[in-house]
């Protein structure tokens, strides 16, 4: 059995791509209400894995997620990448004339906004979370409360949906990672077969003119892809950045070679996971 560590409660999209990524196997979820609690639970339990968005097609990276990473010590075993399709839905007593309250998380709420501009009379609430609200609508019989959330936790909880795939843009996927105690790296990888070819990198960089085209153009020489780079400022250091990059190979001599290639020109770089690139069925 897995156990994850999730942010969000039962029918929410981590809950989904959880069951995806770990398809086949017999799950079971901790439900956390913050990505603090996500990592300090896999932190704390090495049996433990946790699970994060990072990043939104429509809605940009979640910065805080890289920090917590770096800063947990936890290494990424996998991605998986999940179309997030929103419903409106409400008690099953409820139909359209009578919500006056639409309650889900705010990224949610502005993945909706075409849908609830059409819709001013229903007054917009933020809360913690997209399925949580689904679930505390049901529980506490709010009559004229709608929520926004998967399909999935509406049946979970046993609610109607009054219309399904109200996102703005139908293009809207979310990344996940997968985290884990690096003990449980080559368990895992041994375990699920999957072939390295990706891996996540942050490093620092010296205040100085071409650093970073100097690392870019290592990665070029030795044929490593870059699919992503995220800068943050570096907190107490002026003008100064750490760099978040993830690559993907299909060499992985090439890769560990460009690796030693571009330490003498970084400052505390630290790979945070190597793992197998997301390919969708």
């Amino acid at each position: 059995m897995r156990t994850v560590a999730i942010q969000g409660a039962l029918g929410s999209f981590h809950d989904i791509a959880a069951h995806q990524f770990f398809l086949g196997e017999e799950v079971e979820l901790i439900c956390c209400a913050t990505f603090e609690q996500v990592f300090e639970a896999a932190t704390k339990d090495s049996k433990i894995i946790g699970m994060c968005a990072i990043e939104n097609t429509i809605a940009g990276s979640l910065l805080h997620n890289y920090e917590l990473l770096k800063q947990s010590g936890l290494q990424i075993v996998g991605e998986h990448k999940l179309r997030i399709s929103h419903s409106f839905v409400c008690l099953p007593t409820d139909d359209w004339a009578d919500i006056t309250e639409v309650n889900s998380h705010p990224i949610a709420l502005m993945q909706c906004r075409d849908f609830l501009n059409h819709h001013p009379q229903i007054k917009v609430v933020e809360a913690e979370d997209t399925a949580l609200s689904a679930e505390l609508i049901q529980k506490n019989h709010l009559h004229g409360h709608a929520a926004i959330c998967s399909k999935y936790a509406a049946e979970l909880n046993g609610m109607k949906v009054l219309q399904e795939g109200i996102e703005t843009n139908k293009h809207n996927f979310t990344r996940f990672l997968v985290v884990a105690d690096p003990w449980q790296v080559d368990e895992m990888n041994r375990h699920r077969q999957k072939e390295v070819n990706k891996a996540s990198l942050v490093f620092s960089l010296p205040h100085e003119e071409g650093s970073l085209s100097q690392v870019l153009s290592i990665l070029s020489f030795y044929h490593i892809n870059l699919t992503k780079i995220q800068s943050l400022p570096i907190i107490g250091r002026e003008w100064e950045y750490q760099f978040y990059v993830d690559v993907v190979f299909d060499n992985v001599l090439r890769y560990k070679q460009s690796i030693i290639a571009i330490t003498p020109l970084t400052k505390e770089l630290k790979i945070l996971g190597e793992y197998e690139q997301f390919q969708s069925k």
